[in-house]
């Protein structure tokens, strides 16, 4: 059973890699930060007495349902109503968090060019625009596998389908990654 501590300390390891996960599904800062929350407290209401081995796969799972949950309600809400931020021009108030460039600065990657800097930036950019790009399971997949590094298993497990399914949607992502990255001039 986990402790209170161990539960903590889980929550607090997974928190900024499940809100960019969430983020590249929802589009939008506010609603990926509720759905962590959620997922988050569901995790510690109902399965806080659960293994500590346990944690990582109903976490995912609980976050993808929360995930799910949210598409749905969007779609119920924009059936019936008209969204009014659609009239609204772009945000001025420069609250764009970009977590690659807090991640990198974290790493102690500061100390170079500014040239260096903005090449790094914009590769970093182009990188998430084109994930983003991807389609929804294929997205889910890749960054399941490769971001949350979970193996074949556990992301089958997490996203209710074959193991089989979870191989073909993470090739499919690589290869239309390569192919956009490699038309951008980008090689890795």
């Amino acid at each position: 059973m986990a402790t209170e501590q161990e539960l903590s300390d889980f929550l607090k390891s997974v928190d900024k890699r499940a809100f960019k996960r969430t983020l590249y599904h929802v589009r939008n800062e506010e609603a990926a930060l509720d759905i962590v929350q959620d997922s988050m407290l569901k995790l510690a209401e109902h399965y806080g007495d659960k293994p500590p081995a346990e944690l990582p796969m109903l976490f995912q799972r609980i976050l993808t349902n929360c995930m799910l949950d949210w598409f749905r309600r969007q779609k119920t809400r924009n059936a019936l109503f008209s969204s009014l931020s659609d009239f609204e021009g772009p945000s001025d108030d420069g609250s764009d968090f970009d977590f690659l460039e807090v991640h990198a600065a974290a790493n102690g990657e500061m100390a170079q060019s500014a040239e260096d800097s903005v090449r790094r930036a914009q590769v970093l950019r182009d990188i998430d625009a084109e994930i983003q790009e991807l389609p929804p399971r294929q997205r889910e997949a890749f960054l399941m596998r490769y971001w949350e590094e979970m193996d074949v298993a556990e992301t089958a497990a997490a996203m209710g389908c074959s193991k089989g399914s979870v191989k073909t949607h993470c090739f499919r992502a690589i290869q239309t990654l390569s192919k956009a990255l490699k038309a951008k001039g980008i090689v890795l």
